[in-house]
């Protein structure tokens, strides 16, 4: 790509001297708490574990929720109240007594040369078209161990190149779904659907993507795409999904 990409990051910290375009991109969602939006209320054995300023403020609590109900069951558990504390207290500094919060709500434009992503590590993942968008289908033994939902080292380099897209385009939102082979009871294959499901989102909220984009589900057994009478069938269906919504496959297959 000859010219130069403009990437709008809503809500985007202010670049320092020298910064990366990269370190430009906010990794949280600000949008909830603003004047005139819902009030959030907040519930749970975390919620005293809170910093008063996440407490107090209605942008406060939006924070909270809008990022850290990972398991979406709408309470705040110690957990999920030490994450948000850990991650308002790297932005706001010191004074979280003063902390700004229509700062958030500032545009930063930031000029990001060559388009901001790898276009031959995309290529690389094989795209399909689905009915949902372009779809990467990412086996067991590449992100887990089998039985496992904790990601395998080199999972998260796995995973990289698609951050750097995803970041280079925030209008684009994402479904992660998981599956499991049929081995195993119903409820233990739901649940470790859905907990490699979550693990793959919260890679790419290590690696700065904003987590209100993702849909997470975790299918179980269903849907296979291969036998589960074989050893290779059933390695083909234990795997991770990710389905960039509303895109085309072939983007990605071009080389420019």
């Amino acid at each position: 790509m000859k010219n130069p990409m403009i990437a709008i990051a809503i809500a985007a910290t202010a670049l320092t001297a020298g910064a990366s375009p990269a370190l430009a991109q906010d990794r949280w969602d600000w949008g909830g708490g603003r004047p005139g939006d819902r009030d959030y209320g907040l519930v749970g054995a975390g919620v005293p574990i809170l910093y008063r300023e996440l407490r107090a403020t209605n942008r406060g609590r939006a924070f909270v929720m809008r990022n850290f109900d990972f398991n979406h069951d709408g309470r705040v558990s110690p957990r999920e109240a030490n994450a948000a504390n850990r991650a308002f207290a790297q932005v706001a500094g010191q004074r979280r007594d003063r902390f700004d919060w229509s700062s958030r709500d500032r545009t930063v434009v930031v000029e990001e040369r060559g388009g901001g992503w790898d276009r031959g590590a995309m290529r690389g993942y094989g795209f399909r078209q689905t009915s949902r968008g372009a779809t990467l289908r990412l086996q067991e033994d590449v992100l887990f161990k089998t039985d496992s939902a904790v990601l395998r080292p080199g999972a998260i380099e796995k995973l990289r190149p698609l951050a750097s897209y995803l970041r280079a385009e925030p209008g684009v939102r994402v479904a992660i779904d998981g599956y499991t082979d049929s081995r195993g009871t119903d409820a233990h294959n739901q649940d470790l659907s859905e907990r490699r499901a979550a693990s793959v989102r919260t890679a790419f909220d290590e690696l700065g993507v904003v987590r209100a984009r993702f849909a997470v589900v975790g299918h179980g057994e269903a849907d296979p795409v291969a036998t589960n009478a074989t050893a290779a069938g059933m390695r083909q269906n234990r795997r991770v999904e990710v389905t960039l919504l509303g895109q085309r496959a072939d983007r990605f297959a071009r080389a420019d």
